[in-house]
């Protein structure tokens, strides 16, 4: 597994990263969000509901506006996880993705526990935020993948039929590894992945994804990043479904106008592939980040997931100041967003001056514990 690149970060270079990472879990979570209240409904439920345009703005799901579900919290935990492992690394120990199945260990306890155990402090601060012990239509196949201490892997993984989006969506943060080359970022996800979805299209679907991430975070374009992650993609067995997906994203974009059945049709069943390709057309053909998530989730597939997906990419490709500020003045959670997505560009921008053989800081130390 890489490691993050020891160049020095000019002030520009981190603000601009700052920006980028801050974009990206706030594009997810605002996607998520968006997509929510009508997720499980077609597009003439959604007309149905909300009028001939579709959904156009935050509505109610889960008793509030600007609820997100599952796929935020997941998302963060993945932040955490990382910071996590660069902490540990201190200690001569580097594997990320038992860091981030730890992580993602922590995410499953708040769905079962009715609050934050203070008397664990090898938690950290994020599994203490009140507000993710909430229970947000969690698919079983995340509940039993992370049911138990044994961490799937590409040969032996959890959930070997599972092709659900749920892992692709959790894996913007992992493009956001600017230091990492290309191949090691989507080996992480690949990685992460298989602890609950095993099947090859759910994994190298969240492969491709943040590798896709990893190139806008990097400032490259959408099309050159998607062009990355097919290269990279047609080494791996079981690669066709994915890249053919997202071939046919990335022609569809020459189709004419977009429109609901366009996407619909680029999402097909529903499994990762699918929604992995629409959420990069829905980026590339948007007019601005609200058009994009639109298009994102009003159509007849599943809307948060697709949402999630499409507003890491804005994110990422366009930083926070291009989402919609109104959406994110009623955003869940938004302050802890904002508070690991800083905490997560200071350790990929500065750590050695938070922690290292020399001398670490113990405010950091107890907010990402080694443990």
């Amino acid at each position: 597994m890489g490691a993050t690149a020891g160049a020095v970060w000019g002030r520009a270079e981190q603000q601009d990263f700052r920006s980028r990472v801050r974009g990206t879990l706030l594009g997810v979570a605002v996607g998520d969000a968006f997509g929510a209240p009508v997720d499980g409904l077609d597009l003439d439920g959604i007309r149905e509901e909300h009028g001939a345009e579709g959904l156009t703005d935050l509505a109610p799901a889960y008793g509030r506006r600007g609820a997100v579900t599952h796929l935020t919290q997941l998302s963060l935990f993945s932040v955490d996880g990382l910071i996590r492992a660069q902490v540990r690394r201190d200690t001569g120990a580097w594997h990320p993705p038992t860091d981030l199945h730890r992580a993602y260990r922590r995410w499953a306890a708040t769905q079962r526990d009715w609050g934050p155990d203070l008397r664990r402090k090898d938690d950290g601060w994020l599994a203490h935020e009140e507000w993710l012990y909430v229970r947000r239509d969690a698919p079983k196949a995340l509940l039993l993948g992370l049911g138990d201490e044994t961490m799937g892997t590409p040969e032996a993984p959890k959930n070997p039929s599972e092709r659900g989006a749920e892992a692709a969506a959790r894996s913007a943060p992992f493009g956001l590894l600017v230091g990492w080359e290309p191949q090691l970022v989507a080996q992480l996800a690949v990685e992460c992945a298989a602890q609950t979805h095993g099947h090859p299209t759910g994994y190298l679907a969240a492969g491709a994804y943040a590798v896709i991430v990893h190139g806008l975070a990097r400032g490259e374009s959408l099309d050159a990043a998607v062009q990355r992650a097919l290269a990279l993609l047609v080494a791996r067995p079981g690669h066709p479904p994915v890249t053919e997906a997202l071939q046919h994203a990335l022609g569809a974009v020459r189709q004419g106008l977009p429109t609901p059945a366009r996407v619909t049709e680029l999402i097909g069943e529903g499994t990762a592939e699918g929604l992995v390709a629409a959420s990069v057309y829905c980026a590339l053909v948007g007019e601005d980040v609200r058009h994009g998530l639109r298009l994102a989730v009003n159509h007849d597939g599943p809307s948060a997931a697709t949402g999630a997906l499409t507003g890491g990419l804005l994110g990422a490709l366009h930083g926070e100041t291009a989402l919609p500020p109104a959406w994110l003045a009623e955003l869940e959670g938004r302050a802890t967003l904002l508070e690991l997505a800083d905490d997560f560009a200071m350790e990929m921008t500065q750590g050695p001056a938070l922690h290292g053989p020399a001398g670490s800081s113990p405010g950091w130390l107890a907010r990402y514990p080694r443990a």
